[in-house]
């Protein structure tokens, strides 16, 4: 039985008045973290074994003698067997006895079980439970269809190979690498086929996955990822937020466009279909003529998602879009969470985020002050699923 927001918004009665802001040791942690100690409260970051140096050595808080933090911004770190082990009841028990409020990135939808997130993680979630599925793509209730519903243009789908009528993306997780992406483009049945059939033998694709992998026009343009805020303690009219825009680094997507054409060509036929493993962000800006649509995209998605998964969209989210060659936004990924690019902006805040805040304003420091402000209004049980 899925978890009830007013079983999970219980459990605060039993919190301290000062909790704990704890995000999984991956992605956007360190952001998350940086943003906890900037508020004013203590970070926690849930790693697994063999992964915890960065935040257990490098990045772990150091202290003066009155106590004042010195250097570094993670006050704490848990290490498991394995990243799903937080979800074992005694561990579910020893984050609710920290009062841990849990700042959901990727590493937490994709380590546990959505259903285990869904129906049995009994400690407050600080953003969208319910939303967290739609990322899935093979879920019939997912981001495509929330988007298309929200009236939000996104990449037209192809329903078959031989439908292929120009260049498409196809898009199917990494046979070993389950979190990593196994897409490739093709312009033609043929060109499907083949590389297909290519990447099966190479192992980065599975045949399985193929059958039930989503294909989509490949819109040419540039990427722009909009890191926006949601607040439902604002007002409706002053709820959203955009706070800045970050590119992925892919590889060896990026290394193969940086070859002239003729270097390509000389390459391995195995090496010529690159592989989009994100390795890496940077940040960007847009051009203002364009705000006005990216902010109408944020607030059909913002509408859609409290009809589709009420209380919906709660704190940070991701739009990753393609602006065509007439500036056209085209959404074809969505984070209902906080993005995994967040960190090109810890500390110095984000562009938009600091004109609007005129103080630093990342992602993780938007989510810690959402929740001092929560705690100050009595208004806690609003923010968390």
């Amino acid at each position: 039985m899925a978890l009830g927001t007013a079983e999970i918004r219980g459990l605060l009665d039993s919190y301290p008045s000062r909790p704990t802001v704890a995000a999984v040791g991956s992605h956007s942690a360190i952001d998350i973290a940086d943003g906890a100690v900037s508020e004013g409260f203590p970070s926690l970051v849930l790693a697994q074994a063999g992964r915890e140096t960065t935040y257990a050595r490098y990045f772990r808080t150091l202290r003066a003698a009155d106590g004042t933090r010195r250097r570094g911004c993670v006050d704490e770190v848990w290490t498991y067997p394995k990243f799903a082990d937080l979800a074992l009841p005694p561990e579910q028990e020893r984050l609710r006895s920290r009062g841990a409020l849990l700042v959901p990135n990727r590493a937490l939808s994709s380590y546990l079980p959505l259903t285990v997130l869904e129906d049995e993680l009994r400690v407050p979630l600080v953003g969208s439970r319910a939303l967290l599925r739609i990322e899935e793509r093979s879920e019939r209730e997912n981001y495509y269809t929330l988007l298309e519903r929200a009236g939000v243009r996104a990449p037209r789908r192809v329903k078959d190979p031989s439908a292929i009528d120009g260049l498409v993306m196809v898009k199917l997780p990494h046979a070993q690498r389950r979190l990593e992406r196994g897409f490739f483009t093709a312009a033609s049945e043929a060109e499907y086929r083949a590389k297909s059939e290519a990447l099966i033998a190479r192992g980065t694709v599975d045949p399985l996955d193929l059958k039930a992998a989503r294909i989509e026009e490949y819109v040419l343009g540039p990427v722009f990822n909009f890191n926006f805020f949601f607040s439902p303690l604002a007002e409706r009219s002053e709820g959203l937020e955009l706070l800045g825009v970050d590119e992925r680094r892919e590889s060896d997507l990026d290394g193969l466009v940086r070859l002239p054409a003729p270097q390509q060509l000389s390459l391995p036929e195995a090496s010529r279909i690159p592989q989009y493993t994100v390795v890496g962000h940077g940040t960007l800006t847009v051009r203002e003529s364009t705000l006005e649509e990216v902010f109408a995209l944020g607030e059909k998605f913002v509408d859609e998602s409290r009809r589709t998964a009420p209380p919906g969209i709660v704190g940070p989210f991701c739009l990753q879009t393609c602006l065509d060659r007439d500036g056209r936004p085209s959404v074809f990924d969505v984070a209902a969470r906080i993005g995994g690019g967040t960190n090109v902006h810890l500390s110095l805040g984000h562009p938009y985020g600091n004109a609007l805040w005129r103080t630093p304003m990342s992602s993780g420091r938007r989510v810690a002050l959402e929740i001092r402000r929560a705690l100050e209004e009595g208004r806690l049980s609003e923010i968390v699923t």
